[in-house]
């Protein structure tokens, strides 16, 4: 059975709920979502286990707008349009939205049918490359091997239709699922790569993940990988100047914001967390694992041996409001340590009594040092067991 005749004359629903599960994990599901679909009744199949995944108690959340929903799925699609609505959030559609939908603040694009023509392709893609407040890229969740038309001669990031001039998604990185249930096909879960140094990373191949050059251009995973070892030399000279700079808030934020002006942003990095097996590790693993192949600690295992460092270091009531402060980093990621994050947390922690804090820690410039100074703890060298 070739892959085109699913959900035309044939239905597996357990391979549609699977694929609608990916789609609700993945994306964020306050953004607006276009989800292409086969047929009409795919796409209404579609909206239903969208509805079920669905977190928002909004009975409309997930509508389909095609050709037999008349007048009201044209009352769904201005409100889909319309950027001061969030509801619906999600369209599921077969063929009529792959041109004139002008809608700028689309942020994902869900492809569950083969998309064949070239020119339906830019179309479909234009859907979501309209700028809008807050907006500079868009994301593809694609189920059927589409994303091989970036790499047609004929691909030019352009959409056909004539509209406002296009941006391209730079240096966005996605995953597009490879595995093909139907077929019984699977790719292997990783596969090893080595960089210019000779030591080999593993990346994560259950997906293939396409990243953007700037010059609008797909890469792979390794390609990015391979660009981003090739760069890094510019911004630290060997490991121990990476712990240096990353132990420091000011010193992190200026490496995080060179980075970024190369095309390796935050979420650029936030990707090859994912990519490597690390997302619950802290960026620094990503830098270090790319720059000299450091096996990945997660922020849980750092912040459990900063702890025996803390205890001899600080007194109790500084060691309290570390442990808080620990406790966010190990839930949310490295930027709970910006320096920007202190007053919050002291807010928090105290009740939104900054006046409590002073009593316990000392005075404001006594809390930022030990705020700061801490850090160093959690990205200090382990000794050889």
């Amino acid at each position: 059975m070739r892959k085109k005749d699913f959900n035309k004359i044939i239905e597996i629903r357990e391979r549609e709920e699977h694929r609608v599960k990916i789609v609700m994990e993945q994306i964020d599901q306050n953004d607006k979502t276009l989800v292409f679909c086969a047929s009409q009744v795919h796409a209404l199949a579609v909206r239903d286990l969208i509805n079920q995944m669905k977190t928002s108690r909004d009975p409309d959340y997930c509508q389909r707008v095609t050709a037999n929903d008349g007048e009201l799925g044209n009352k769904h699609l201005l409100d889909f349009q319309d950027n001061e609505r969030s509801i619906p959030t999600i369209l599921t559609t077969s063929q009529k939205l792959s041109t004139g939908v002008d809608a700028r603040n689309i942020r994902n694009i869900v492809l569950l049918r083969p998309i064949n023509s070239m020119i339906e392709f830019k179309q479909i893609i234009g859907r979501g490359t309209r700028l809008y407040d807050g907006k500079d890229y868009f994301t593809i969740y694609d189920f059927v091997k589409a994303h091989h038309h970036f790499n047609d001669p004929e691909w030019d990031g352009e959409p056909i239709e004539p509209e406002p001039k296009q941006y391209k998604p730079v240096a966005r990185p996605r995953e597009l699922p490879l595995r093909d249930s139907a077929e019984g096909k699977e790719r292997p879960a990783k596969i090893r790569i080595k960089l210019a140094d000779g030591k080999a990373r593993t990346i994560q191949h259950m997906m293939c993940t396409t990243f953007w050059h700037p010059d609008g251009t797909p890469m792979s995973a390794q390609q990015f990988m391979e660009m981003l070892f090739g760069k890094l030399p510019d911004f630290f000279k060997n490991e121990a100047e990476l712990r240096s700079l990353w132990s420091v808030p000011d010193t992190r934020k200026k490496l995080l914001q060179g980075l970024a002006e190369k095309g390796f942003g935050g979420e650029q990095l936030a990707e090859m967390q994912r990519i490597i097996d690390a997302e619950k590790s802290d960026l620094f693993d990503v830098l270090a694992h790319v720059a000299y192949a450091l096996p990945p600690l997660t922020r849980e295992q750092r912040a459990a041996k900063a702890k025996v460092d803390i205890s001899t270091h600080f007194n109790s009531k500084q060691q309290a409001f570390l442990d808080f402060v620990l406790s966010h980093y190990v839930n949310v990621g490295v930027e709970e340590l910006d320096q920007d994050k202190l007053t919050p947390l002291l807010r928090l922690k105290y009740h939104n009594s900054i006046a409590d804090a002073v009593a316990d820690l000392g005075r404001a410039e006594d809390i930022g040092r030990v705020f700061a100074g801490f850090q160093k703890y959690l990205y200090q060298e382990q000794a050889a067991a």
